[in-house]
Order: structure tokens, then C-alpha cells, then sequence
């Protein structure tokens, strides 16, 4: 998808830092953890956020 904005990894560490139990490789399961998890009023960068959060998982198994 080319690169990401500060914003989107920002967010995203936060997240895996703060819950790292609730994010699984899964990006369907990573949208509704996301949302549960941040008040984010954009469905675009939720979704992005989301994809960031899963892409970073899968890659730290490899």
C-alpha cells in the first residue's frame, strides 16, 4: 500500500503496546478490537490502523 502516515504507526504502537492480548494476525478480528479499544470517529483510519496493527504482527512471526 506504499507508506504509511506517522499518524497510522503511531496509533498502532500505542495500541500494541498498551493491548497486546486483544490483536491477533487476523484483520477482521484487529477492526473490532480497534474499535472497542480507541475512540476513532473515521472508518478509513480504523481500518488502516487495523491493517497496520495485523501487518506488523504477521511479519514479527516470520
Amino acid at each position: 500500500m506504499g507508506i504509511k502516515p506517522s499518524y497510522i504507526k503511531n496509533l498502532g504502537e500505542e495500541l500494541l503496546v498498551k493491548h497486546r492480548d486483544r490483536f491477533s494476525g487476523d484483520f477482521e478480528e484487529n477492526k473490532h478490537a480497534v474499535a472497542e479499544v480507541a475512540v476513532i470517529d473515521s472508518k478509513g483510519v480504523r481500518n488502516r490502523v487495523a491493517g497496520y496493527i495485523s501487518r506488523k504482527i504477521n511479519t514479527r512471526k516470520r
